[in-house]
């Protein structure tokens, strides 16, 4: 899909208006877990609606936008798919062989649903095992979904890490 298309994507409203509750969001963040858990990168991408952005905000700076360099990821649609499309390949030498995660997920809530727009609201803990090194990463997610007829999708991924700082070897090669 072309820059234009995916723009135009973003911009159309879902034709649903369906309400969504709190068990259905549930879902959806479980099952991106296990999607990033189980490396099925192409799976995941396809929870994305063409045009979506993806944020990672650095951890003594959170509150700053993505155009104030505040951030260690602040990928556009064109970004996120080159992302995966390099952490399935072996040039992602930090990813390969790929991180062993398990993902935690808690506390979800359904913040406001204006139409077919979801503001959705968790917790999330990644355990990250790479190198024989054991790494925690925990914060929280503030990811605003698009309400389709038999899914969600996300429109904006931002996950927001609690960690003061990042120990050495804490890298962010792989997805949080």
């Amino acid at each position: 899909m072309d820059t234009a298309a995916a723009e135009e994507s973003m911009r159309t409203p879902s034709s649903t208006t369906r309400t969504v509750g709190r068990p259905e969001v549930e879902d959806f963040l479980i099952t991106e877990a296990a999607l990033l858990d189980e490396w099925k990168l192409g799976s995941w991408l396809e929870l994305f609606v063409p045009g979506a952005s993806m944020q990672v905000p650095t951890t003594d700076q959170w509150e700053l936008g993505p155009d104030a360099a505040g951030y260690f990821v602040a990928d556009d649609w064109d970004l996120i798919r080159a992302r995966v499309k390099r952490l399935q390949s072996r040039k992602a030498h930090a990813e390969n062989p790929h991180s062993r995660t398990v993902r935690l997920v808690g506390n979800v809530r359904v913040l406001d649903q204006d139409g077919g727009v979801l503001k959705v609201a968790a917790n999330f803990v990644i355990h990250r095992f790479r190198d024989g090194h054991a790494f925690q990463y925990a914060g929280r997610y503030e990811h605003t979904l698009r309400v389709e007829q038999n899914e969600l999708r996300f429109l904006l991924r931002r996950a927001i890490l609690t960690n003061e700082a990042m120990t050495p070897g804490a890298r962010l090669s792989f997805i949080v």
